[in-house]
């Protein structure tokens, strides 16, 4: 479901979403999405008909305003036990409806957004999964010693400011050669919400990027001002980035573990997080995150850690009484 396809009485949310708020197209069509199928439903259902009957742009703001609370429980009962959502997935779809709700309530279009009281599921936050050290240097030299891959230069850059910069798959993808700033090392990447922030460039970068940026210059390609190219002379896709990390994971022998791009992500916020000098306020800013408490998981990394540091420790198994044995 694309949000330029959905019923009229949604557009305006939409738009909204896409226009005031500055969300991604990926976004918007999960909210289009999300609302929808609750629409479908909650009218089959006081209809007596089956979903697929359902004409959404049949549909009015009428019937969209006429929704309580009651509808919104039926419908989260529903995707529980008949589609089996787990927390995140229902999660999602309340923030949806409660959006879309409190859009409506600003526009005084409702008094009350029957979403409001409804409490989010609770979510459990798993640790991220990230690669050590160790296991990110051999990564590095599995693809260094990859004499044979033509794309050996560009796939070392690419991983390298992953596991450097911290960057999004999709900002990645969208590097520009004329975004790179050589003189202050750095480069402007687009991040969520088509919102620019500027990267800075380690020496590992620097030289990376350099490198292969000598092959790039030679290369005819669509897009002239793409940095990552594709072996069709195109700017890379997400789907061939995806899949050269994948290769590389299990060449170096770390596949298997559901690693992926964005797990490189957290590999290197993880990093720069556990030397202990980098403060969570600053990581925020480089990983372009929106609210703090996203930055926050990496700090419950590294206390995992140093309780797992505590544990090793030779002397976590001695157990002295302290009591004075008595004599017999």
């Amino acid at each position: 479901m694309r949000y330029t396809d959905a019923p009229l009485f949604l557009k305006g949310f939409l738009m909204h979403k896409k226009v005031i708020n500055n969300r991604s197209d990926l976004t918007v069509n999960e909210y289009a999405l999300d609302l929808c199928n609750f629409f479908r439903f909650t009218y089959a259902k006081e209809k007596g008909i089956e979903e697929d009957k359902v004409d959404l742009n049949s549909l009015t703001l009428d019937f969209a305003t006429g929704i309580r609370s009651e509808h919104i429980y039926e419908y989260m009962l529903h995707v529980s036990l008949e589609r089996k959502n787990g927390a995140s997935a229902r999660a999602r779809k309340l923030v949806a409806i409660r959006e879309f709700y409190k859009y409506l309530t600003r526009e005084k279009l409702i008094k009350e957004n029957p979403a409001a009281d409804i409490s989010t599921p609770n979510v459990k936050h798993a640790l991220p999964k990230f690669l050590t050290l160790e296991e990110s240097v051999r990564l590095l030299e599995c693809i260094a010693s990859d004499t044979a891959n033509e794309n050996r230069l560009r796939d070392y850059a690419m991983i390298t400011l992953f596991l450097n910069c911290g960057m999004r798959l999709s900002e990645l993808v969208g590097i520009n050669i004329q975004s790179i700033d050589w003189e202050n090392r750095s480069l402007r990447v687009v991040g969520k919400g088509n919102k620019e922030r500027t990267v800075y460039l380690n020496d590992a970068c620097i030289t990376a990027v350099g490198e292969y940026l000598k092959l790039r210059r030679t290369l005819e390609c669509e897009d002239k001002n793409a940095l990552f190219v594709s072996r069709n002379k195109r700017r890379i896709s997400n789907k061939t980035v995806q899949w050269t990390v994948k290769k590389y994971l299990e060449l170096a022998g770390l596949g298997g573990r559901q690693l992926s791009t964005h797990k490189l992500r957290h590999t290197a916020a993880t990093l720069m997080y556990s030397t202990g000098k980098v403060d969570v306020r600053v990581l925020k800013d480089i990983l372009g995150h929106e609210q703090l408490n996203t930055t926050q998981i990496y700090t419950h990394v590294v206390d995992k850690q140093m309780k797992s540091a505590i544990d090793a420790n030779p002397l976590a198994s001695v157990k002295v009484s302290g009591k004075k044995e008595e004599n017999d």
